[in-house]
């Protein structure tokens, strides 16, 4: 049995992962999806990693899955629990030192979503066209009901480890996502982790709008074989 462990994203909680826990749950796995602390300002990575670690408790055969911001903190989980596969979906990558609120300019964030807005026509300030296009209004309208205060406190933090953890990693990125690019995610995963991202259809709350796909996907990185990257 695989325990998968999801982190969410920035003003989110563990609702946000309900319809791919379900969907996990009914294969026979276990699954961990905790509430970071992100609504307290005194919280930053170290908490939202003992947040995690704490969720987690003993059990074995980890999976960590992080969405977006949840990629700070994936890593520093990897490093205080076994941890036997780490998937990005639609996540941050972090260097050394670097903090979340650098990240965008260091990638080059700013300029691939303003290109990507032009070109799409859409105003940057419509988050349910940015964020939940692709998600089913009641399920999307819920979803804006569940969003929650995000602290600046983890976003002004340097990333604290010094190299990506010694654990296989995988980057699955959704080629219909408006807030992360996928020319411009292509491009980030190359020089941050030097792999080739996978690809799946969806957005950047890929979790609502395809959770049976999704959990396809995962399961099939837990077959022999499969998993890669720069912990390999």
């Amino acid at each position: 049995m695989t325990t998968y462990v999801l982190i969410h994203g920035a003003a989110s909680g563990s609702w946000y992962w309900h319809l791919l826990e379900a969907e996990l749950r009914a294969r026979g796995h276990d699954v961990v999806a905790p509430d970071l602390p992100c609504d307290d300002d005194s919280a930053g990575l170290s908490e939202y990693a003992d947040a995690v670690v704490e969720a987690v408790g003993d059990r074995t055969g980890l999976v960590v899955v992080a969405q977006s911001l949840g990629g700070f903190t994936a890593p520093l989980v990897c490093e205080r629990v076994p941890v036997e596969l780490l998937v990005l979906l639609t996540a941050m990558i972090p260097s050394p030192g670097e903090t979340a609120g650098d990240w965008w300019a260091a990638t080059g964030w700013e300029r691939a979503r303003r290109e990507r807005d032009e070109r799409d026509g859409r105003a940057p300030d419509d988050d349910i066209a940015l964020f939940l296009h692709d998600v089913p209004p009641a399920l999307a309208a819920e979803a804006g009901r569940r969003g929650r205060d995000q602290s600046a406190t983890p976003f002004t933090e340097p990333w604290p480890l010094t190299s990506w953890p010694a654990v296989p990693t995988r980057f699955l990125l959704c080629r219909d996502d408006r807030f992360f690019p996928a020319e411009f995610t292509r491009r980030v995963v190359r020089e941050r982790l030097g792999i080739v991202p996978d690809e799946m259809d969806g957005g950047h709350a890929v979790a609502l709008a395809r959770p049976r796909e999704l959990a396809d996907r995962l399961e099939a990185y837990t077959r022999p074989g499969t998993a890669s990257g720069p912990g390999r």
